[in-house]
């Protein structure tokens, strides 16, 4: 145990503390959920694993509450996987460090996953309590949200029982979530064709790095640099210029954070290297001018790599270059019906390069079907104007607002009954998993509550310890005013 399991609640963060000993980033989550359903089996509770792995665990009523609805609450069992560069971390053995930084709960180098962790912790300590009132609980932990949502695509009629869902999956105490944003993926693909390296010619690596990246939805508005478009457009305003030749690019590393860092490896005529030089430490301070308001402090190095025998030819070059640097980035359009909430976005999360391609992973968000089919075919024409390849997949549903949902107005009023205040009922620009439920369970009324989370998916994650006991307090709160059947 460490630190922090002495805060309180205690029985939520000594959860939350054994969540982070157990490695779980997405596609890993194997090892937590079978040791959350060892737990469970241990206590007595009734465990399930469905059809495509998701953790489904049930405890009977609370006497005197047996013809209360009954209530499932839901939270993902895998994190973000993101650390800083100089952080040694393999998220599939390390356990995440987490210490108290003030206010905060922080770790070191690397995603807290508070993101969902602390909502899952809620879930498991209101299963380990005997204190808590509730009706018929199911708690429904699912797989793979953050890299695909598998296991809410997967989730299946008939496996719940309750007519009303608590995600946990918000980050922002004092705001009650009833709608969300949907998605697709898009991934460009460029091909590469390549010549011989030029003579009198030296090979160099530049390193865009420093950035703070986030959350690619709930961050998006805030302004942050992305690295790969950043880099992007330095190649392009300067390639020609410099006789520069790319050998590779890379950056980024999932399609649902912002991208911290990026890569060039490119070769520049020895006559240029000066130059070179020159330009990347002007445009280092041209960034830190740009965006110094709103990110840390941006490193652009320029480093000697091992001399490259082949290059990009200068047409495919040229293609890719202009096709990154006009790609959209960013906020799109905010919403006219809930102001300060973004409508629609993307995010340029991805750049490899492969064998015989770039590939290009970008993450449209909408709370609008015609603001994502919008992006979509702006995409599609940046990439016959660049003679690459589109494809969307993984396409997911937003979460229609209900504003009669019966168990909003059950939280509204209990939230305003202990907190003397209403909270905000919002629509969050990010992908909960309330959309691909109502799918199958399309008469289930939902709501999303949480504590107060910072850059998450990023290594900036933290949580703020205040709010996380609220959101307990109204988490109780709230199971104890489920009206009966």
């Amino acid at each position: 145990m460490t630190e922090i399991s002495a805060l309180q609640p205690q029985a939520l963060w000594q959860w939350f503390d054994t969540i982070c000993s157990i490695p779980h980033p997405s596609k890993h989550e194997i090892a937590l959920r079978d040791h959350i359903q060892q737990w469970a089996d241990d206590r007595g509770l009734d465990t399930q694993l469905d059809a495509v792995g998701n953790l489904i665990i049930r405890k009977n009523a609370t006497v005197g509450m047996e013809d209360r609805q009954g209530v499932v609450i839901q939270a993902h069992l895998d994190m973000v996987p993101q650390k800083n560069s100089d952080t040694d971390h393999d998220f599939t053995v390390d356990p995440i460090r987490p210490y108290i930084d003030g206010e905060w709960v922080t770790a070191t180098g690397t995603t807290l996953g508070a993101d969902n962790g602390i909502g899952m912790a809620s879930a498991l300590a209101v299963l380990g309590s005997d204190d808590v009132a509730h009706g018929p609980l199911e708690v429904l932990l699912t797989i793979d949200e953050e890299a695909g949502m598998t296991g809410a695509f997967g989730l299946e009629a008939g496996v719940l029982t309750g007519s009303i869902l608590i995600n946990t999956d918000s980050e922002e105490e004092g705001e009650v979530y009833m709608g969300c944003a949907g998605g697709i993926d898009a991934g460009l693909s460029v091909a590469i064709a390549r010549q011989a390296a030029a003579a009198d010619t030296v090979t160099v690596e530049l390193a865009l790095t420093g950035l703070k990246g986030g959350h690619s939805g709930c961050d998006i508005n805030i302004g942050r640099g992305n690295a790969n478009k950043l880099l992007a457009r330095f190649l392009f305003g300067h390639a020609d210029e410099l006789g520069l030749q790319l050998v590779s690019l890379s950056g980024g590393s999932l399609r649902n954070a912002i991208p911290r860092e990026a890569w060039a490896t490119v070769t520049v005529p020895s006559n240029n290297l000066a130059r070179l030089t020159e330009l990347t430490e002007f445009y280092q301070q041209l960034l830190n001018e740009e965006l110094g308001a709103v990110e840390n402090p941006i490193a652009f190095a320029l480093t000697a790599s091992s001399a490259a025998n082949e290059v990009f030819t200068p047409a495919c070059q040229s293609k890719l270059l202009a096709l990154l640097n006009a790609a959209p980035n960013g906020v799109v359009r905010m919403s006219d019906s809930f102001p300060g909430v973004v409508e629609t976005s993307l995010n340029v999360g991805v750049i490899t390069t492969e064998a015989d391609h770039v590939a290009i992973s970008v993450l449209i968000r909408s709370t609008v079907d015609s603001g994502r089919s919008y992006v979509e075919s702006t995409l599609r024409a940046l990439a016959t104007l660049a003679g690459a390849e589109v494809e969307f997949s993984g396409a997911y549903p937003g979460w229609n607002p209900d504003p009669s949902s019966p168990i909003m107005q059950v939280v509204r009023e209990t939230y305003q009954g202990m907190f003397d205040k209403l909270p905000n009922i919002q629509v969050i620009h990010a992908g909960l998993e309330c959309g691909l439920f109502k799918k199958p369970y399309p008469e289930m009324d939902m709501v999303s509550i949480g504590p107060t989370i910072r850059f998450p998916h990023s290594p900036d994650e933290k949580v703020e310890i205040a709010t996380v006991e609220k959101y307990w307090q109204l988490l109780l709160a709230v199971l104890n005013a489920v009206p009966a059947k």
